[in-house]
């Protein structure tokens, strides 16, 4: 058999990638994929990340190739050191990404393509001589980031080459738009439609103007550069009720409220995201019609002492 070759990515590569990186896509949200523009797109820049993009210095992206076939490829960011970047993000070096294979009998040499991918990475994070190095799971899709538990074979070649999760777990919910509570009115309650932050926000205000709470929807997941092999897609990105009027059925109405305007739009699922730990967000977003979809685990470090080797990369940096 072929040996395996860690090498940097070509665009006549591209196809393949996008199929890899589908497949990962695939597995934590249904009916979504990416096209090959979108992967493109993603390595040079991440466009939805204006806060953290602008600190990248430099990027990189590595494939393992056998037998002609793309077999595992990472992605990896090198933010700057200049006083501006956050602190947490300055002089550190990140995968972005990794993707590969799983264990399989046509691919019975996975776990060493993935290996030796992992392993020109440490080195690559070693040539940049970064302060701290991090690893996620950031694919350009909707609701794939941190490292989903879907994902179990990118979590072994992480823990073997010495990442160890350091930050929060979050669980992401799904619901049917149309299983989602059904509008009714509300006494003394109406809504306001306007521009939120994270998307379209309805407001619930009091007859006397007092807002009680909101709800931001973006329906704008799905760009017109991504394929979707199914109805749309939205996220709530907030949801904040008045702690004065909680329990008075406003989260649910304001639930409903979104639901509408969301069939409106044609959107047939809706995602939301809540801490592990707020097992009460959690229940009442369930009892409205979600279901959890997966867990994805957050920051993940390379520790001192932990893992590292040193590949040769051919025509890499």
């Amino acid at each position: 058999m072929p040996a395996l070759m860690v090498r940097s990515f070509r665009r006549d590569d591209r196809d393949q990638l996008t199929e890899l990186v589908n497949q990962h896509v695939a597995a934590v949200v249904p009916g979504v994929s990416v096209s090959v523009n979108t992967v493109l797109s993603n390595l040079e820049r991440q466009a939805e990340e204006f806060i953290t993009g602008p600190w990248v210095s430099e990027r990189v992206t590595l494939v393992a190739e056998q037998r002609g076939s793309v077999v595992a490829a990472a992605h990896l960011l090198r933010y700057g050191a200049d006083s501006e970047i956050g602190e947490d993000y300055r002089d550190a070096g990140e995968i972005g990404w990794f993707v590969c294979r799983p264990p399989a009998s046509f691919w019975p040499d996975s776990d060493e393509a993935a290996d030796l991918l992992m392993s020109a990475c440490l080195a690559q994070l070693e040539r940049w001589n970064v302060r701290s190095r991090y690893a996620s799971g950031e694919l350009p899709a909707p609701v794939v980031y941190g490292l989903p538990r879907n994902w179990p074979h990118v979590r072994s070649v992480y823990e073997r080459a010495g990442f160890r999760h350091v930050g929060d777990t979050e669980v992401i919910l799904i619901a049917p738009t149309a299983g989602l509570p059904v509008l009714e009115p509300l006494p003394g309650v109406t809504a306001q439609r306007t521009q939120g932050e994270c998307g379209t926000r309805f407001t619930a205000h009091a007859a006397d103007g007092h807002v009680l709470g909101f709800i931001e929807v973006d329906t704008a997941l799905a760009r017109p550069e991504r394929h979707t092999r199914s109805g749309g897609l939205a996220d709530i990105g907030n949801l904040h009720i008045d702690p004065a009027h909680d329990g008075e059925g406003v989260e649910r109405w304001l639930l409903a409220q979104a639901a509408d305007w969301l069939c409106l739009c044609g959107v047939e699922r809706v995602v939301a995201y809540e801490a592990a730990a707020d097992q009460t967000s959690i229940g009442r977003l369930t009892s409205a019609g979600f279901r959890e979809l997966t867990r994805t685990d957050r920051r993940w470090e390379h520790l001192p002492g932990r893992g590292g080797a040193n590949s040769p990369v051919q025509n890499g940096r």
